[in-house]
C-alpha cells in the first residue's frame, strides 16, 4: 500500500505545505538524507495550535499539536519529494514542547508526532528521538519538531 493511500485509509488529510516564516530551507538534501527543518502544529484551516502545554493547554492537547506536526511535515516532504513513498525511513527527531516550568511529560507529548509515523510508515516511522521543554516557542505555538529523514536508494537500470 502506498503511503498516501495508507494516510487516506487513516481518514487523515495533510494541509497545505507551510511556506518559511525566516530565512532557511524547509528541507536540504544530501545524498539520501533530508535535513526536515522544524515544523509547528498547522490546523486545516490554517492556523497554528497555540499554547504551554501543562498551562494554557492540556498534555492531551500538546498530544494532537505534535500529530499536526507530523502532518505538516509530511506536507512539506510531499512537496519536496513529489512522492512519500520516496522515503525509507526516519532516522533522527528532536521534538520541543512549549511546556510550563514544572511540565514533566515531554515524551507523552511527541510521542503524538512519533505514533503518527508509525501508524503510517510502520516500523520505519520509529526514529531515535529526543523531547525537550523550551520556554517558549516562535508564536507560542505547543510543539516544534525537525526531523532526519532517509529516502529509499534509487535504483538506475545499467547501460
Amino acid at each position: 500500500m502506498s503511503i498516501e493511500a495508507k494516510i487516506q485509509e487513516l481518514n487523515l488529510e495533510l494541509p497545505e505545505a507551510p511556506k518559511p516564516g525566516g530565512v532557511y530551507n524547509p528541507v536540504v538534501q544530501v545524498d539520501d538524507t533530508l535535513y526536515v527543518s522544524g515544523h509547528g502544529p498547522l490546523r486545516p484551516d490554517g492556523s497554528m495550535h497555540t499554547g504551554r502545554v501543562g498551562d494554557e493547554i492540556t498534555e492531551e492537547q500538546g498530544v494532537e499539536a505534535a500529530r499536526a506536526v507530523g502532518l505538516t511535515m509530511l506536507a512539506t516532504l510531499k512537496q519536496y519529494l513529489g512522492d512519500l513513498d520516496r522515503i525509507d525511513r526516519f532516522v533522527k527527531v528532536l521534538g520541543m514542547v512549549n511546556a510550563a516550568p514544572d511540565f514533566k511529560h515531554h515524551p507523552q507529548v511527541i510521542n503524538g508526532f512519533s505514533n503518527l509515523m508509525v501508524d503510517i510508515f510502520g516500523e520505519n516511522g520509529r526514529a531515535a528521538r529526543s523531547a525537550v521543554g523550551m520556554g517558549s516557542l516562535p508564536g507560542n505555538i505547543s510543539v516544534e519538531v525537525e526531523a532526519i529523514v532517509l529516502l529509499k536508494k534509487e535504483v538506475r537500470p545499467s547501460l
